[in-house]
């Protein structure tokens, strides 16, 4: 489909300013076809959640913009680079930082050393100082083992090591998930200051109305295609399209 065609579809902006592109993009495990085509955009400085049940592909939509899915096809452009054939240690250092659900915090190691741990892959990455500002909690534990951390520091912790590496681009998995709501908006408020700070977000979320509070727009994942858009803040005006799509 021409691009031109494609602006009036869900996801897909208008202008020259989408750092991250995704066209036709479509993913496998093995012989499973789990993304059919998806097409969408992120603005520099935008946060974007993806939404959709349990399966839509949400998650295996980060994970092929990674190229950590086994089998990808389409196109992925990052500040109009191609990244579809690029090996996954390849794409971390073109600048994108990803946050996988289970948070990857490595037992064995205390903080400060989890921290260090991701090399340095572009210039204009967070100090520890800067990353302790964030998240004041992780200052106070820098010696606790990652096994001693609550679920809220871990997933500070988690966002924390990726900063220092320099990406511009995170791929934040699930922030909130297990956590208690104070814990939640902590998050969401990090969220908002990085946004403030010129990094580019796509956020998968369960709690929709968390997300709501921090991002530009949601995109909707429904069986491995994008297949609408709400404006973020807007989320209670669209309860009949969420029950629709979430069944919530």
């Amino acid at each position: 489909m021409p691009e031109t065609d494609m602006k009036t579809q869900p996801g897909i902006v208008s202008g020259t300013d989408q750092l991250l592109k995704l066209r036709d993009l479509n993913g496998w495990y093995g012989e499973s076809h789990v993304l059919h085509g998806i097409n969408f955009d992120v603005r520099k400085g935008e946060v974007v959640t993806l939404l959709g049940r349990n399966g839509a592909g949400k998650t295996s939509t980060l994970r092929a913009i990674m190229g950590l899915l086994p089998r990808r096809a389409g196109s992925i452009m990052l500040g109009g680079e191609e990244l579809i054939s690029t090996p996954s240690r390849l794409i971390a250092r073109k600048g994108i930082g990803y946050c996988p659900e289970e948070r990857g915090i490595f037992a064995s190691l205390d903080v400060k050393e989890n921290l260090l741990l991701p090399p340095v892959v572009a210039p204009g990455g967070l100090s520890l100082d800067e990353i302790f500002e964030l998240f004041p909690n992780l200052k106070e534990r820098l010696n606790s083992p990652g096994t001693k951390l609550s679920g809220g520091e871990q997933q500070m912790l988690a966002i924390g090591r990726i900063l220092r590496t320099g990406a511009k681009v995170l791929l934040l998995d699930e922030p909130s998930e297990g956590l208690a709501p104070v814990i939640v908006q902590s998050i969401c408020r990090t969220i908002l200051k990085l946004k403030g700070m010129g990094f580019t977000i796509l956020l998968v979320e369960q709690n929709f109305h968390a997300a709501d509070t921090v991002t530009d727009r949601h995109l909707i994942v429904e069986q491995g295609r994008i297949v609408d858009e709400i404006e973020g803040g807007n989320i209670e005006r669209h309860r009949d399209k969420l029950n629709r799509y979430l069944g919530v």
